[in-house]
């Protein structure tokens, strides 16, 4: 990024953009069958916690200044045994979040290219 570039946060539209293309790519995995595993034993106050932890974070990846108060990807995915499958619809979600916002091409690849660099510490082998 240039000193005159704007960070991808603000190219994306900031946190509104991102709290609303993440709270919908959340919601497409809850409503995977094949998801169901994850979502077990948690009430509403914890899922709502979730969606908050999964925007805090791409707002902080994406260049912005709020504080993210999550664990590393690597620690809040351990043990989960997360397949290459799941990785593959996770991926196709975000990109149909993305598209229902019309996020442009160039930003989208973006934040595609950033879950994609994830996927080493989140799928387990």
């Amino acid at each position: 990024m240039t000193r005159t570039e704007k960070s991808l946060y603000d190219r994306l539209g900031g946190y509104d953009v991102i709290a609303a293309f993440m709270t919908d790519y959340i919601s497409r995995i809850r409503a995977d069958p094949q998801f169901a595993r994850f979502g077990g034993g948690r009430g509403n106050d914890k899922k709502k916690k979730d969606v908050q932890l999964n925007i805090d974070y791409m707002c902080k990846v994406t260049g912005g200044t709020n504080y993210y108060m999550g664990r590393d990807m690597k620690t809040t995915h351990g043990g989960l045994a997360i397949t290459g499958a799941e990785w593959k619809a996770n991926m196709r979600y975000m990109e149909e979040a993305l598209d229902k916002y019309a996020i442009p091409e160039r930003e989208k690849q973006e934040v595609l290219t950033l879950v994609e660099e994830m996927r080493r510490d989140i799928v387990e082998k």
